[in-house]
């Protein structure tokens, strides 16, 4: 069944392809997997449903996708990361099925993900699980037809294995989030570097000498923390596992519970992939001025209910930026609370994104040549392809590294040899 594109205004078509192609010069990698997809046509007769950030970078591996012979349809993963030049282009130039508009409400975005699901997918490319939930819910016919899933970030495969461990998970998904090609890059750079972005943007504040409070210390809260210190922040880490709260501290960082932190903050940034880390009983005890944003998938991180309950007037100060008067008080939420690098900003940059999006082209080809030896579980993206990627991406540019001589081999397989 052929997709109905619904995008803003297919007139941006121009502005977007250059906009692809610009991100494309960044992205070396899948541009060799694209040539290679173009001759081999390994994905030919395979129908491909992605949920995901509609940018530049995605485009490009949508592109890919195609020249391996998909038949494609895809929709936005977050209503605020799309961007409506890109999915013109995407329409227009490249003849790819695209429902997303930036902005689209709540509703708008499930009827996208419903209709994207019109194609009944034999594989299924998420970024935050939406589409595998939705499927799960309302479509659980279509399962059966279904090789195999992928999974683009941290969020999306911490839902991906609770249902995989409650037993309800009906196809296996490849967790590409878990590469070592993707989140010790695209979660720790990428993100590092875009949320510090969206905020500039948002806000145009000086990050130096103010006091930064990153919420999560994982790939992503790593990142984040770096940025911010290098910018001349002073940075406070707020974390519930306790080894990455002495990491936090081994690495520099003041660590404390976010109610000490609450009154200590000019600028709060959520990286939990959690709910209500930012809430009443830390809202109250913020200063005058505060600054609080996510780069966590959803925008559940702050309570903004909570926050507009306890606040007696609210108005837009400036593009992404709303203030919150509780008594004498003025608090600003960026972006709605979602994703502040993509809402207010433009995502990850190309050259980061160039390995993960190799990694699910990779991973949706690893699908079709292996689904039949897959249970309905979470499985990680195979050391090989790892190894494979990051070997195109020190090629693209121009390092080479040594090899183990024979000599070396035989030590490491050797339990004999010692001092």
């Amino acid at each position: 069944m052929a997709v109905k594109n619904d995008i803003k205004n297919i007139r941006l078509a121009r502005d977007g392809k250059r906009k692809i192609e610009w991100a494309e010069r960044n992205m070396p990698v899948l541009r060799l997997i694209r040539e290679r997809f173009a001759r081999e046509k390994p994905l030919k007769g395979i129908n491909l449903t992605a949920c995901l950030h509609v940018t530049t970078e995605t485009a490009n591996l949508m592109r890919t996708l195609k020249a391996g012979g998909a038949n494609l349809a895809l929709c936005a993963s977050n209503p605020l990361s799309t961007q409506d030049d890109t999915a013109a282009a995407m329409v227009a130039e490249y003849g790819i099925p695209v429902c997303a508009i930036h902005g689209e409400n709540n509703r708008t975005y499930y009827r996208h993900i419903r209709q994207v699901l019109d194609i009944k997918p034999h594989i299924t490319m998420d970024d935050g699980a939406d589409l595998v939930s939705t499927l799960h819910k309302e479509r659980k016919s279509q399962a059966a037809q279904i090789m195999a899933g992928t999974e683009e970030t941290t969020t999306g495969v911490i839902r991906l294995r609770a249902m995989a461990n409650d037993g309800a998970l009906l196809f296996p998904v490849i967790a590409v989030n878990d590469s070592k090609t993707k989140h010790f890059f695209d979660n720790r750079y990428g993100t590092g570097q875009s949320t510090i972005d969206g905020i500039l943007r948002a806000t145009n504040m000086l990050i130096a000498g103010s006091t930064v409070v990153v919420s999560g210390y994982g790939w992503c809260g790593r990142g984040v923390a770096t940025r911010a210190k290098g910018l001349g922040a002073n940075v406070i880490v707020t974390e519930v596992d306790p080894i990455r709260a002495i990491e936090a501290v081994m690495d520099g960082f003041m660590v404390m519970t976010m109610s000490k932190a609450a009154p200590l903050g000019d600028l709060f940034i959520t990286l939990t992939g959690d709910l209500n880390v930012l809430r009443l009983e830390h809202f109250k005890k913020l200063k005058d001025g505060a600054i609080v944003c996510n780069s966590g998938h959803f925008n559940a991180e702050i309570d903004i209910p909570a926050l507009e309950k306890a606040s007696s007037k609210k108005r837009l100060v400036r593009p992404n930026v709303e203030e919150y008067t509780i008594g004498k008080k003025r608090i600003y939420l960026l972006a709605e609370g979602r994703l502040i690098n993509l809402a207010a900003a433009e995502g990850h940059p190309a050259m980061v994104m160039d390995m993960s999006f190799a990694n699910q082209a990779l991973a949706a080809e690893y699908v079709v040549k292996n689904h039949k030896e897959l249970e309905r579980k979470v499985y990680v993206v195979p050391e090989k392809i790892d190894r494979q990627i990051a070997s195109l991406k020190l090629k693209s540019m121009g390092i080479k590294i040594d090899r183990l001589t024979a000599e070396q081999r035989k030590y490491l397989a050797s339990w004999e040899v010692g001092t």
